[in-house]
């Protein structure tokens, strides 16, 4: 009886061997578009050993020429064609560094292969773009996931805990977002990165969309899930003479029932910002920054510094990873998820809207 146990587990062992060893390994990882200002992200990461780059698919040859990519991909592995690419370097996952149109079009040759994609935020420029790509994630079983730089501050999911599970600061009824910078001319983004950024059809909008993204998905977070009753917003051109084309400031007003959001979404301030604030019947919590928090109650002001997330929920490709290989699941509340984002688009199309017409949108 014992022989057969141990003859039973050694086979059973042989067999799982090659699973483990898969999830060992680095994920394939494919590359699209190389014009993104965000690229810096896989460039900074490609020693790590978590990811291998497969291949790369960039219709503009010049945008090849990128020393710190070339010096670890080969040549061979850059492709014009997208469909080329996924045929010949089968990635398990791709992220996409292209205007956010073109997401859709990503999503439309990654989907029938069996490739998940995660995109640069915001998930699509329109509604109708990102039910689209809902529905062949659904058809094709894929994940399409949407990155955003904080959905990896430790001070925001401190925050969410203090809020949610501990009741730090009573009943919410108030969400202040503030996101920007002076403008991505400013800033001194590349040219190949304006050409689409500033473009009212390839980014769907300006600072709307650039920057109040990150709002609509904090929010949507912290309402669990929720869409706002209405979205209201105000879209300025303070500087036309630079961005002629789009919006260069936005604010974006969501009602919720007991709750308002505001989004203030600005190519205007003059410092980079990602915080926010967040207001209840018992207090109020500043996130300054990634790490460094402030807690108010009555009079008392508690400076705090959250703790580093666990891998590998500190990281976009620790978390693309984690969530091909299965280690980890991805829930519909999460920053990244595709419900999430969908939401967040319908709340910036909304506030298109709303400055065209000068009426809020209802939304539910």
């Amino acid at each position: 009886m014992k022989l057969t146990k141990i003859f039973l587990f050694t086979i059973l062992f042989s067999l799982a061997l090659p699973f483990f060893a898969q999830k060992d390994k680095p994920l394939r990882l494919g590359v699209v578009g190389l014009s993104h200002g965000h690229l810096w992200e896989v460039l900074s990461r490609l020693d790590r050993g978590d990811f291998q780059v497969v291949g790369v698919a960039e219709k503009t040859t010049q945008l090849w020429n990128n020393k710190m990519l070339r010096a670890k991909v080969d040549e061979k592995l850059f492709f014009q064609n997208l469909d080329e690419m996924l045929e010949k370097t089968k990635p398990e996952a791709v992220i996409v560094y292209e205007p956010i149109y073109d997401h859709l079009r990503v999503v439309e040759a990654c989907a029938p292969r069996g490739v998940h994609v995660m995109v640069e935020k915001p998930l699509a420029t329109t509604v109708q773009q990102a039910k689209r790509m809902a529905e062949l994630a659904q058809k094709y079983h894929i994940m399409v996931l949407t990155n955003y730089e904080t959905t990896w501050y430790p001070a925001n999911h401190k925050a969410y805990d203090m809020i949610q599970k501990d009741g730090a600061v009573g009943k919410v009824s108030r969400i202040n977002v503030y996101d920007g910078h002076s403008g991505p001319v400013e800033i001194g983004c590349g040219p190949e990165f304006l050409e689409w950024l500033t473009d009212p059809v390839k980014n769907g909008g300006g600072a709307v969309i650039d920057f109040g993204c990150y709002g609509a998905n904090l929010s949507t977070w912290l309402m669990g899930g929720k869409k706002p009753v209405s979205v209201s917003a105000v879209l300025q051109h303070q500087k036309p003479d630079v961005y002629p084309k789009v919006d260069d400031d936005a604010t974006i007003v969501l009602e919720y029932p007991g709750v308002t959001t505001i989004i203030m979404a600005s190519w205007n301030w003059p410092f980079g910002r990602k915080d926010m604030h967040i207001y209840g019947n018992k207090g109020a919590l500043y996130q300054d920054n990634a790490k460094d928090m402030r807690f108010f109650s009555g009079n008392k002001e508690t400076k705090m510094v959250a703790d580093a997330l666990p891998e590998p929920y500190n990281d976009s490709f620790y978390y693309l990873k984690a969530a091909v290989r299965g280690d980890i699941k991805v829930k519909s509340t999460d920053l990244s998820s595709l419900e999430n984002n969908l939401i967040v688009v319908e709340i910036l199309e909304a506030a298109i809207k709303s400055n065209a017409t000068g009426k809020a949108v209802k939304l539910q």
